[in-house]
């Protein structure tokens, strides 16, 4: 169920950690980033929503990747009814303008694709390296489209932008574990798991309540990396021009928010699932213009790159 938009959650229907196309938002690029939005949520929908079954969500995405082929082929031919118009009119429209690059844009469908198979088969992350492999396909491309827009392609921010975005999908995660696991969607890494003697089995309530203290102390490891990983990117919101650089900052610190809530929360969040609201957007306007932030010490500035 979708949860009301708030400042933080811009118009979208849908609950973000993060703004989109927020006033901070270029003008020139707003309906960009909307398209790209709008294209990305819908396939996820597909992946996620309703009662379908897996056949059928697969058979929704191959016709929706159809769609987007079809549309960047061809972006002055309006789609056809049945083909989501409102998606890929306006995207072919702006990835014409924009000349985005076609990959990513193939690389969310695959990552929504992969989710749709792997929870049929109940399949389990063997390794926190396999899930950042499906980080990649899932949550950097995003970044990537959006440097396009900014004109920003050094290498130094594609690497931060990856770093950002895989944060972002590893809190995402570790915010969602009371969600995920009733779905059948499993992203706690089994090597992550045998550390702290724990089988995914051990999050599902009531069971997880009678091994709260390793499960907290697998939740605190998996957070310390992403924030880790968050803070390795940061620095990028000094390399990208103007308003969109005070976004991407606003959207750092809406992922370090959540993972102050959840240690606030005891690392608990298969129980607990933090959100951000109107009263968490003073603090994330504060940290965005005197700095970056952590739970341990202040860094006034993130360091330079």
């Amino acid at each position: 169920m979708p949860q009301p938009a708030t400042p933080l959650t811009r118009t979208v229907g849908h609950y973000e950690n993060f703004p989109v196309a927020s006033w901070l938002c270029p003008p020139a690029i707003r309906p960009a980033v909307m398209a790209i939005y709008h294209f990305a949520r819908t396939a996820d929908d597909l992946a996620d929503e309703g009662e379908a079954t897996a056949e059928q969500r697969l058979d929704a995405l191959a016709r929706y990747r159809e769609a987007l082929t079809a549309s960047l082929r061809s972006p002055d031919r309006p789609p056809a009814p049945d083909a989501w118009p409102h998606i890929f009119g306006p995207l072919a429209a702006q990835a014409q303008h924009h000349r985005l690059p076609q990959p990513l844009l193939q690389d969310l469908i695959s990552a929504f694709e992969q989710d749709v198979r792997h929870t049929a088969t109940g399949h389990r992350y063997a390794t926190t390296e396999e899930l950042l492999d499906y980080c990649r396909l899932s949550a950097n491309p995003v970044g990537r489209l959006l440097l396009h827009l900014y004109g920003v392609q050094q290498p130094t921010a594609l690497a931060q932008s990856d770093a950002i975005c895989s944060a972002l999908q590893l809190i995402n995660f570790w915010q969602d574990i009371s969600v995920d696991y009733p779905r059948g969607r499993h992203y706690l890494p089994a090597d992550a798991l045998a550390r702290h003697g724990l089988s995914l089995e051990d999050f599902a309530r009531p069971a997880g309540a009678t091994t709260t203290p390793a499960c907290q102390s697998l939740v605190s490891e998996l957070c310390d990396q992403a924030r880790a990983l968050m803070l390795e990117g940061a620095p990028l919101a000094r390399r990208v021009p103007g308003r969109a650089g005070w976004e991407l900052r606003l959207v750092v610190q809406g992922g370090l928010r959540i993972l102050d809530k959840i240690a606030d929360g005891g690392h608990r969040s298969w129980l607990i699932r933090p959100s951000l609201g109107k009263a968490d957007l003073p603090l994330l306007l504060w940290r965005s213009v005197w700095g970056y932030g952590s739970r341990d010490g202040f860094n006034p500035r993130p360091p330079a790159g």
